[in-house]
């Protein structure tokens, strides 16, 4: 007996042994065959920097009185921030429940029975038990929920964040939109007044044996192409005030927005962007607890290949001990242990196991994607503000030169010199126009390009 006894308990610890090389207990840590995986790593505990870009508050970035206002309203109605603080909210209550796992379980069961045999007067029993189970977590099984519970929680507060980034940079964006569009269709209305006035100049001038009845219908079609374009306008400016009514969660409305609204960012004298930058992006972060979620329940499917030790006790007060009855009653304890191990599930638990291993593999795949798509966009956010600006100040000179030759080539053609035609004149005006609104355009662009920029590198707190 002793040696049986003896030979159990070594079997035992050199299952323990075992169990522990097969990464049961160990925390999470990055796959060492993943090179972006191990540089992020190295830089995702580090001190954050206050001074990068990304990491600056939004009213930081976001000046203008107009749009703080809107961004905390959105903030503080946005259905979806709403759903994702919620989910946040489940997932703490899931982590709470997984720590509360540790402790016994306890119910309270009394019950109470009669009986009558014969010409015997009943007989009544009555037991008030309570009754304790407490799983001895021997092999992890509860320590990985746990853990798991853990990183999902910390997912979805990730996920929070990444919301709160994106209805921020979508208020700043649909903000700037509306600005672009108010000034484009000021613009237009402006010159649609002039083209009006022009069209009855042409008339004058025709009257006056000046031009011909084609300079006449020419400034008439320059005239409702203008106002044909205005109801473009119209259309795009009413869509963007829906969409931030929708940001807002009110119902459609039109928003006012600042005079002269713009959005310029710090100069970023670099031509890449650190991996410590890129790891402050929520969506990376929440990539990272993912596969943290995975490779805590491949340790799990492991653990469940293992026996389950079950301590059990039952107390309380009865009057039925052994199969007499015995009035008043006593007070009764038991206790009993159990050992459950799998014997005909294996090959479930292989499939499990199998199952588990491919999911954290498609974690780690995902985790390495969201790196590489969370540089190329900060990329892209980068080089569309430098060209945006370089743009700008080339059609800013490419406006003053068409300007200037819109005054001389009306000029001339009221002088009735150098055989200049209304066509020249129309010519010069339509490019002007769409000079103008290019330069709105362009302005907005790089607006855009900022709240992209700020957005893909994590901002928004």
């Amino acid at each position: 007996m002793k040696l049986n006894k003896i030979a159990v308990a070594a079997a035992f610890v050199s299952a323990s042994v075992a169990f522990t090389g097969c990464n049961m207990y160990g925390k999470f840590k990055m796959p060492e065959d993943s090179a972006l995986g191990q540089e992020y790593a190295k830089v995702a505990k580090e001190e954050v920097d206050s001074t990068a870009f990304g990491n600056l508050k939004w009213q930081q970035v976001f000046t203008d009185p107009t749009l703080v206002d809107l961004i905390y309203q959105a903030l503080d109605n946005n259905k979806d921030l709403k759903n994702a603080k919620l989910n946040v909210d489940i997932a703490h209550a899931q982590l709470l429940g997984a720590k509360l796992s540790y402790l016994p379980s306890l119910a309270l069961t009394p019950n109470g029975a009669g009986a009558k045999y014969a010409s015997n007067p009943f007989s009544w029993t009555y037991q008030v038990p309570l009754a304790a189970s407490w799983e001895i977590d021997i092999f992890g099984k509860i320590l990985n929920t746990k853990r798991g519970a853990a990183a999902n929680y910390h997912m979805s507060q990730d996920y929070h964040q990444a919301v709160r980034s994106q209805i921020i940079g979508a208020v700043a964006n649909t903000y700037y939109t509306l600005a672009a569009l108010e000034n484009q269709l000021a613009l237009s209305r402006n010159t649609a007044e002039l083209w009006k006035q022009n069209v009855q100049t042409m008339k004058d001038f025709k009257e006056a044996g000046r031009v011909n009845e084609a300079a006449v219908v020419q400034s008439q079609a320059q005239y409702y192409s203008i106002l044909a374009s205005i109801t473009d306008l119209e259309t795009q400016l009413d869509a963007a005030n829906n969409t931030m009514s929708l940001l807002m969660n009110v119902m459609p409305q039109k928003w006012m927005v600042s005079d002269n609204a713009a959005l310029t960012a710090p100069e970023i004298l670099r031509d890449a962007i650190p991996m410590k930058e890129l790891a402050a992006r929520p969506d990376v972060r929440a990539a990272e607890q993912s596969l943290a979620a995975a490779y805590y329940t491949t340790a799990g499917a492991r653990a469940a290949f293992y026996p389950g030790l079950n301590i059990t006790a039952n107390g309380g007060f009865t009057n039925l001990l052994g199969g007499f009855i015995q009035n008043p009653g006593d007070w009764f304890l038991q206790l009993a242990g159990s050992l459950t191990a799998p014997l005909f599930s294996r090959g479930a638990n292989i499939a499990r196991l199998k199952a588990a291993k491919a999911q954290q593999q498609q974690a780690l795949n995902n985790f390495e994607y969201t790196i590489m798509s969370a540089s190329a966009e900060v990329s892209d956010a980068m080089t569309a503000y430098e060209k945006n600006h370089e743009k700008s100040g080339y059609l800013a000179q490419q406006v003053d030169k068409l300007k200037k030759s819109v005054e001389i080539t009306e000029e001339l053609l009221r002088l009735g010199t150098s055989g200049t035609t209304y066509l020249e004149v129309l010519t010069a005006q339509q490019s002007l126009l769409q000079s103008q609104l290019a330069v709105i355009a362009c302005d907005r662009a790089r607006a855009a390009a900022v709240i992209n920029l700020y957005q893909s590198l994590g901002g928004g707190r």
